[in-house]
């Protein structure tokens, strides 16, 4: 009866596994992993806003957040290491610790963001670092770490900060050359209406010589159209040489509900990220409120993955990932194609090249009922079958 038992249960167990692992599903993303799961972080209530770095060939870092129980989106920030090319992962190390006291202080994070400076051997992570007494991070400040030895050990440091409201990360920085020398552009937006009514909700640039120091660079005007909740823009080249294009997240100016229809704006620079043309409406790409990926290959062929889309049946609601691409800068969209469907809820992909038409990606998961239980990891090419 004991060995019925047992072999009963390790089918169920085989069976559940089965059901939700990472290889049931459809899409053109493959080799699809789970980097960490809710279950491996004892009393964590969700994991959330992965980012994904290469620190070399075949090496390559995961940083994600834990949240606290009780608050929205505050936890603490680790890093995992696949040295295998994401076949798997290590156990995670601390970037940012809740549980670490300043003084009297104390802090969660959220959003963290992976950068390799181009030739340099270190990494940083960015992310937000916000009171503790607040139930969550729309009044966040910048914090830093890098890491030295591929994203296995950490070491905070404190930014010079010359923009010093609260603000908002979730996409990549963005390198440009300007007079021989690098400059650094990070997306923000601000969102203080949510405890204030007299706040502001605002998608701006910071920008930095040194990632040590960082400025306001500035603005991303108002649609002519209206007001429109302009927010986690992801910054890539745009259309036109030297143009910069940053494609955003979008909801009604209440913060209440997607646009109708349903799309992400944008904005271009044609100076370095100082000025910015009123944000519009791109009629191909949807978004309902949902962060999106936006970049561009070293082919020229610019890529977005979102949420959902027009062809996802009710209930939707950050389940499915779709994409499109644009093959030539400037020219028009192609099809709606899926990034990954397995009937859970998936949101907040963030892709990056590792070779030409050859992208990594990470994106936070979970089951048909719940979001936000584990953390998962795919390979994306670009074929001339995927435009």
């Amino acid at each position: 009866m004991k060995q019925l038992l047992t072999l009963l249960l390790g089918i169920a167990v085989f069976q559940s596994a089965a059901f939700a692992g990472p290889d049931e599903y459809t899409g053109d993303v493959k080799d699809v992993r789970v980097v960490r799961s809710r279950e491996q972080h004892p009393g964590a209530s969700l994991l959330w806003e992965p980012y994904i770095a290469q620190w070399k060939p075949k090496h390559l870092v995961v940083a994600y957040g834990a949240g606290i129980p009780g608050k929205t989106d505050m936890g603490d920030i680790y890093a995992s290491v696949s040295t295998n090319d994401g076949d798997t992962w290590s156990e995670p190390a601390f970037i940012f610790d809740h549980n670490q006291r300043f003084g009297s202080l104390q802090f969660g994070y959220a959003n963290p963001v992976l950068f390799k400076p181009p030739g340099q051997d270190v990494l940083w992570c960015f992310a937000m670092r916000c009171s503790m007494n607040y139930q969550h991070s729309e009044d966040s400040q910048l914090v830093g770490a890098f890491s030295a030895d591929g994203g296995r050990s950490w070491t905070p440091v404190e930014l010079a900060m010359h923009y010093t409201g609260p603000l908002i990360i979730v996409a990549g920085i963005q390198q440009i050359m300007e007079n021989g020398q690098p400059r650094y552009l990070l997306p923000a937006h601000r969102n203080t209406r949510r405890n204030d009514p007299l706040g502001s909700r605002d998608q701006f640039m910071l920008s930095s010589t040194s990632l040590l120091e960082w400025r306001l660079a500035g603005h991303i005007p108002q649609p002519e159209s209206g007001p429109v909740f302009l927010h986690e823009g992801n910054l890539a080249p745009g259309d036109a040489p030297g143009e910069l294009k940053l494609v955003m997240r979008t909801a009604t100016a209440d913060e209440k509900a997607a646009l109708n229809p349903p799309r992400a704006f944008s904005s271009v620079s044609q100076d370095g990220g100082r000025t910015w043309t009123p944000a519009r409406q791109e009629p191909d790409l949807w978004n309902a409120r949902s962060k999106g990926f936006y970049g561009q290959s070293t082919n020229g062929t610019h890529l977005y993955v979102y949420n959902d889309g027009p062809a996802m049946p009710a209930p939707g609601g950050r389940m499915a990932l779709r994409y499109k691409l644009q093959p030539t800068p400037g020219g028009a969209w192609g099809a709606e194609k899926t990034f990954y469907d397995s009937g859970t809820h998936n949101s907040y992909p963030t892709l990056i090249e590792i070779a030409p038409g050859d992208f990594r990606a990470v994106w936070d998961s979970g089951t048909r009922d719940r979001s936000r239980t584990n953390i998962r990891f795919g390979k994306f090419h670009l074929s001339p079958e995927s435009k």
